[in-house]
């Protein structure tokens, strides 16, 4: 099966044109370090031999304006479907998620944490952004999160409201796993599988997280599989925020989930990316 990468990002080198607009008003660092544009991430992606991308809006550099995910998407329209970033909370939110819809977009992300942004933001729930929602679970257009734990209970809340829509949790929600099997931190993530709509973004940071304290990323990922089923797990490389190439992120990702069936793997790596994003099962 074609390996899929649900999570990567593109920096256009040309910062007229593309002006930064960073959600919390603070660049972020490896924007700056190590930006790829278009060109590089198609040439990166090759090198690896990952078949198809999603490119995701970089939130910490663009914000909200999503045009340059835009231009990648119609550059190459066989390999890349494209992730927008809007604000839940804005009155014309349900407009500006019809817009980015029909400039050839596949779905919106919900920026509520990151590396310019530690903690969790509140707004996550707040009754202004259910119009978003509910107009994401009637068209069915899928919804990224980039959260952490903290930010669960809301998130129940709104799927309780909300119960057919489809979320892709970024890098898995952040978790604590540093206690180990059978991760009493982290009871809050497993026990969301209830949602059927509930995805996680198998990343680095995850992969990562999953070897803290007591914890491996076997009994991690066992433990995952055994909740959500390998069915609504996606890997994704987080390039170029993550530090390596999709190449190495890659091959440390095989390594990690060895232990899990044929079967399994090829839907981490592709499977599943291909029916949350039916788009990009239809790009080539």
């Amino acid at each position: 099966m074609d390996v899929i990468d649900t999570h990567t990002h593109v920096i256009s080198p040309d910062a007229t044109r593309y002006p930064p607009d960073p959600i919390g008003g603070r660049r972020s660092e490896w924007s700056l370090a190590h930006p790829v544009d278009i060109d590089g991430l198609v040439t990166a992606l090759d090198q690896a031999g990952i078949a198809k991308a999603v490119v995701v809006q970089a939130s910490t550099v663009y914000g909200h304006d999503n045009r340059y995910v835009v231009e990648a998407v119609r550059a190459h329209p066989d390999r890349f479907v494209g992730v927008y970033s809007v604000d839940a909370l804005a009155a014309d939110a349900v407009e500006r998620i019809r817009y980015w819809q029909d400039q050839g977009l596949s779905g919106f992300r919900l920026f509520t944490t990151g590396t310019t942004m530690p903690g969790q933001a509140g707004w996550l729930g707040h009754e202004d952004s259910r119009p978003a929602w509910a107009y994401a679970e009637q068209q069915d257009i899928p919804v990224c999160l980039q959260m952490t734990g903290q930010g669960l209970p809301a998130l129940r809340r709104l799927l309780e409201r909300f119960p057919d829509v489809r979320v892709l949790l970024d890098h898995c929600a952040r978790p604590d796993l540093a206690d180990g099997k059978p991760f009493h931190a982290a009871r809050a993530l497993f026990d969301l599988a209830e949602f059927p709509g509930v995805h996680l973004k198998l990343t680095h940071r995850a992969l990562a997280a999953s070897a803290q304290g007591a914890s491996t990323p076997a009994d991690f990922l066992g433990e995952l599989v055994g909740s959500y089923g390998a069915d609504r797990i996606a890997w994704g490389s987080n390039f170029p925020a993550a530090e390596g190439t999709p190449a190495s992120i890659l091959a440390d990702a095989r390594e990690a989930v060895a232990g899990l069936s044929e079967v399994d793997q090829d839907l981490v790596f592709g499977g599943t990316a291909a029916k949350f994003y039916p788009a990009v099962a239809r790009r080539g």
